[in-house]
């Protein structure tokens, strides 16, 4: 039996290296991505800094669901992803009454929402009628600082293709670790 070669430490290493760069942008495509928080709109549920974890294959094999944290592709600049909430899914109707959500005609409990603002939706461009009823393979997405937030009320819907998928984790900061609320 003969002795096999051996390999060059130098050829392992790159071998090795880009191996690991294959795996890491499979997963990252397809997987798990990791975001960074840049903003406050979803004040207190995520804070400016926070990393967050992402399931990107969840859209395959379940439907978004209403109260769930999503990251999608912003409608108005599709270069940047946004993270929102899902307030409500293709079907509901919607409107907003001096801050308060109501679907399908029913007030919504939002604990999340720790700032109220007063907002009350008007005819406009975006929205001709209200209350409205949310298209098919469309989301109404609002952030949990209402106040503060750049959210469907002022952009319109996501699209069901632009859904990255649902965040499931905060990695950091180490003190608020775990599943966001």
């Amino acid at each position: 039996m003969a002795a096999e070669a051996v390999k060059p430490w130098w050829r392992e290493t790159i071998e090795t290296i880009i191996w690991a760069f294959v795996l890491a942008m499979i997963i990252r495509t397809f997987i798990v991505q990791a975001f960074w928080i840049p903003s406050g709109s979803m004040i207190p549920t995520l804070e400016v800094g926070d990393r967050v974890l992402v399931a990107k294959f969840w859209n395959v094999f379940f439907e978004p669901k209403r109260g769930s944290l999503y990251v999608f592709r912003y409608p108005v600049d599709r270069e940047r992803d946004f993270v929102k909430r899902i307030i409500a899914i293709p079907g509901d109707v919607v409107d907003i009454q001096n801050g308060i959500v109501y679907i399908n005609g029913e007030p919504t409990d939002e604990p999340y929402v720790k700032r109220h603002d007063y907002f009350t939706m008007r005819p406009s461009n975006i929205f001709p009628e209200v209350p409205f009823k949310v298209p098919e393979g469309k989301y109404f997405m609002l952030g949990d600082n209402r106040g503060n937030s750049q959210d469907s009320r002022f952009w319109g819907f996501a699209d069901i293709d632009d859904m990255r998928g649902p965040v499931f984790f905060r990695y950091w900061p180490l003190d608020r670790i775990g599943i966001p609320k």
